[in-house]
């Protein structure tokens, strides 16, 4: 943890100053003079905007390859022979991946930046500035640790609990702390943003609702009281959430809105979105949404030269979607279907007969967004300026049935199906007159595909912070993951790929090991203040 812990400790606080240079409204309140703990946090404006940078570039390198490799190849979502990714769709990551090793660099770099604000703010804060600003700020900081620590627990397991990164400058190696520690952390965190968080009521799309507020906070929570099966607490909290009235549903609460419309540029920060990375289109490399770049077919929807096509959806997913769900079609490109919002200049983008993504026959549509022309005239090669979201308003519908359901085989309590089926209203699907744990595991799948939950939610199939996994491997083991023929019909080249019995945490980097050997020691139970 050395690259991260000695050098972005003490400059964090800079770090997230000086990422308000990007070229986009939510980071442009950076101040003209030159900026020193000790003259930044003056004013309102300064300490509100001095949280910015915890919601873009300390999270590319997780959001640019990481996230969805580890994610969606694993979890068996998506496919590819792309060198650089395709251990992770084959179960075989070492220490030594170049992405696990970003994904891990990257959380604990937002930690660092995280920590730096909630240890620097109350001292360096000018009087004058109200406390009600001073402490949301630091709710802010301590959502986004607590979020970082949330990924960190469930890609690896035990890890170690920072609160200071400046007290491992001279000694950076450190302990982990068991899984039970790290998730009592996690829910201190959020449980401290909601209570310092703004409280707000989300209307339109705008970049004031870039931020997090209080509601953000109890919608997280609700997510990691349900991991760990506190169905009680899970359910309390998504009902606070959904009876609050800050967020809503696009297309049933919104009306004129569809699933599609949710990952357009245009839609920054609407009414659906809890919490969302904000990004800059045509940023400088790490400040803009690079996603598209791995997902387009083809150069022709960027207009930037890049459209990689690195993954197609396994015919596994392909084939998960019930007929007339209208998530397929703003989540997978197939021959033929059509996006006005894609080459708007030319009437359309209509998918070519011959798409054909890792020879899926399909390709990604989700976060692809188009080129400049089609967002106002933003965006880059490898920078558009769609948000990545972190959760939305319908898991939170989705995490208050599962709540109701608990550990019951079944359910037609209304609490859980109201819920359930409205977010099954959205996507044109028939209700539900009862589910069960499968079904709504399914619903979660379909509704966030390409998204990045799939993969942990196989993790918690067997139960909270469990050895086996063997509901979980059993599915894993079954998917389909081969590819198509370019025959009429096609055939399926099956490829089915088991998961070995631990793979469902991840080694931790090679060089984080060899610069801090406790690592691989047990796990030392953390000493709460």
């Amino acid at each position: 943890m050395k690259k991260y812990i000695k050098y972005l400790g003490g400059l964090a606080v800079m770090t997230c100053i000086t990422a308000t240079s990007c070229k986009k409204e939510f980071f442009n309140k950076a101040p003209e003079d030159a900026i020193t703990l000790d003259n930044f946090y003056q004013t309102a404006d300064q300490v509100q905007s001095s949280t910015n940078g915890l919601y873009n570039n300390v999270w590319f390198s997780w959001n640019n390859k990481a996230a969805w490799a580890i994610t969606e190849l694993s979890s068996g979502n998506a496919r590819t022979y792309s060198s650089d990714v395709v251990a992770f769709g084959n179960f075989s990551v070492t220490g030594d991946n170049t992405e696990l090793n970003n994904a891990w660099v990257s959380l604990f770099t937002v930690i660092a930046q995280s920590n730096a604000l909630i240890n620097n703010l109350p001292s360096k804060v000018s009087a004058s500035v109200p406390s009600s600003v001073v402490n949301n700020a630091l709710g802010e900081a301590h959502f986004m640790r607590g979020l970082a620590y949330f990924y960190l627990v469930r890609l690896f397991g035990n890890v170690p609990i920072i609160e200071n990164s400046l007290d491992y400058v001279n000694n950076f190696q450190i302990n982990t702390n068991p899984v039970a520690d790290v998730y009592k952390f996690i829910e201190r965190d959020l449980q401290f943003a909601e209570a310092n968080c703004n409280k707000m009521v989300r209307s339109g799309s705008s970049v004031a609702q870039g931020h997090v507020s209080s509601g953000s906070a109890t919608a997280m929570l609700s997510k990691v009281y349900l991991y760990q099966q506190k169905y009680a607490e899970a359910r309390a909290a998504a009902e606070k959430v959904i009876n609050s009235g800050e967020f809503k549903l696009y297309g049933v609460d919104v009306a004129g809105k569809t699933y599609t419309d949710l990952f357009e540029t245009a839609s920054n920060n609407n009414e659906e979105s809890v919490a969302a990375l904000q990004w800059a289109a045509g940023a400088p490399y790490g400040h803009g949404n690079s996603m598209q770049a791995s997902f387009a077919i083809n150069s022709i929807i960027t207009g930037t030269g890049d459209g990689y096509s690195v993954i197609g959806p396994t015919i596994d997913l392909q084939t998960a979607y019930e007929p007339g769900d209208k998530r397929l079609h703003g989540t997978i490109m197939l021959a033929g279907d059509k996006y006005p919002e894609l080459n708007q200049a030319g009437g359309g983008f209509t998918v070519p007969t011959d798409v054909n993504s890792q020879n899926t026959r399909a390709g990604i549509k989700k976060y692809v967004t188009g080129t400049p022309a089609d967002n106002g005239g933003k965006g880059g090669a490898q920078s558009t300026g769609n948000n990545t979201y972190l959760m939305r308003y319908a898991e939170v519908l989705l995490i208050e049935a599962e709540a109701v359901l608990g550990s019951n085989s079944s359910t037609a309590d209304p609490a859980a199906l109201v819920p359930f089926n409205k977010v099954r209203q959205r996507a044109g699907l028939n209700p539900l007159p009862s589910i069960t744990k499968n079904d709504i595991f399914h619903e979660r799948r379909i509704e966030l595909a390409i998204e990045g939950d799939y993969w942990f939610d196989l993790g918690r199939l067997d139960g909270f912070n469990v050895a086996s996994h063997p509901l979980a491997k059993a599915i894993i083991d079954n998917q389909e993951r081969g590819t198509y023929s370019n025959d009429t019909p096609p055939v399926v080249y099956s490829q089915k790929i088991p998961i070995p019995a631990d793979g469902f945490l991840f080694p931790y980097p090679t060089t984080e090991v060899a610069a801090n050997p406790k690592l691989k020691e047990a796990p030392v139970a953390y000493v709460f203040k």
